[in-house]
């Protein structure tokens, strides 16, 4: 087998402790030369991990995406002016043999395969976009703490008898918050008084509804646990405001991108600081669109046996990014007279609405990639692409559709003009 790399160092990563080979590969001898040691965690630990590293000048290093535990590790290892050539490898790509599993068999392993090059590296972005990802995902996680107090607020609504969900879509909204905020005030407040800060003109019409969905007895104990949660929903939306004026001044160098991503239909603002975030501005990390499709876990998975093809589920990938792609979809699923519309359709006939959502976000990611990888601006194609591309196929698809509905229906082909 051929050698890629004659000296190469893995590294298998624990929370305390580190266990770290060097193999050394000299002249025309097949015999590797190996060095062991294990370090600790610590920022000094790190240092001289680093310096011993340097000292046997290597230049190729691998690890394994071990929890959190590999990021200030390899946040050492590419400072300047000594910076190694990392590879973070998935974790299911080098498992070990049943019965030869120690710290030290592990990085051994892992330098071994990184030596003969049968280890693929997964996607570390450059430092300004793990930075951007850090605070994208924060920005995730405070919504879903906000989502998460909406439904405690109705959860605690409806156990009063309080039905504000049966008359308002968003009971956090403008009236609906000054509704809650006077259900949480102390003393009686008659529900016909709640029922006109239903100002706006769509809902002056429902203040009698208003009226009977807040009719119920309050008691000190509702009132104190409302004001609670309102209070922390308050603190919630204070924390992704902020959140996101600090996201909006770090993209502002990808104002022209972000311009040209939020032109494709059913993509906003949000998701395309989710896709810079995710994936960078740099495609030649990829080798074509299908790589990136399944590092986001946004293509049919391959479980073939015997000639038969088994399930077909997507594999697991980034998470966040799949997330922000399956909205997009579904928004985009919706836009009258477009292309995207037209792929969604096309696949909910004969698979599933679920499958022409994923399906569709596999077509988001691949129209992205090539606009991030080329520069280029989304060109609509129209709702009726297909039936132009195969229109002998559109007419007798309806014509047979006509014949089960019981019309006689004779087609005849309009001149050219």
């Amino acid at each position: 087998m051929k050698i890629m790399y004659r000296r190469c160092a893995g590294l298998d990563i624990h929370q305390k402790s580190i266990a770290v080979c060097i193999r050394i590969v000299k002249g025309h001898c097949r015999e590797p030369e190996l060095h062991t040691a294990i370090f600790g965690t610590f920022s000094e630990d790190l240092e001289r991990l680093r310096g011993w590293l340097r000292d046997h000048k290597v230049k190729q290093v691998a690890m394994e995406s071990t929890g959190v535990y590999w990021i200030p590790i390899w946040n050492v290892l590419e400072r300047k002016p000594t910076r190694f050539e990392l590879m973070l490898l998935n974790p299911q790509h080098v498992r070990a043999l049943p019965g030869c599993k120690t710290d030290m068999q592990d990085c051994e392993r892992i330098a071994e395969l990184l030596q003969y090059g049968l280890v693929r590296a997964s996607f570390v972005p450059p430092v300004p976009i793990r930075e951007l990802r850090d605070l994208t995902r924060a920005r995730v996680h405070v919504q879903q703490d906000r989502n998460r107090v909406i439904n405690r607020i109705h959860r605690l609504l409806e156990s009063a008898n309080i039905k504000l969900a049966s008359v308002l879509s968003n009971i956090v909204g403008s009236t609906g918050r000054a509704i809650l905020d006077g259900l949480a005030m102390e003393g009686l407040v008659r529900p016909e008084a709640l029922a006109m800060l239903a100002t706006h003109k769509r809902l002056k019409g429902k203040r009698e509804e208003f009226r009977q969905a807040l009719r119920c007895e309050r008691s000190e104990h509702f009132r104190f646990l409302l004001s609670q949660l309102l209070g922390e929903l308050d603190w919630l939306d204070a924390k992704l405001a902020l959140l996101e004026r600090h996201i909006g001044e770090r993209m502002r160098p990808y104002e022209d991108l972000l311009g040209r991503l939020c032109r494709i239909p059913g993509v906003q603002i949000l998701t395309a600081w989710a896709i810079i975030a995710e994936i960078g501005t740099d495609m030649t990390r990829f080798a074509d669109a299908a790589h990136l499709a399944s590092w986001a876990g946004l293509c049919p998975g391959n479980a073939e046996s015997a000639g038969k093809r088994h399930s077909g589920r997507t594999r697991k990938g980034n998470s966040y990014l799949r997330r922000a792609l399956c909205q997009s979809a579904w928004a985009a699923s919706r836009k009258h007279d477009s292309f995207l519309s037209a792929v969604f359709l096309r696949v909910a006939r004969r698979s599933g609405l679920k499958k022409a959502a994923i399906a569709l976000a596999h077509r988001l990611l691949i129209i992205i990639f090539s606009m991030l990888r080329d520069g280029t601006e989304y060109q609509e194609l129209g709702g009726d692409y297909f039936d132009r591309m195969h229109p002998e196929r559109t007419a007798q698809r309806l014509i047979r559709r006509l014949d089960r509905l019981g019309f006689d229906i004779i087609a005849n082909p309009r001149p050219a003009t």
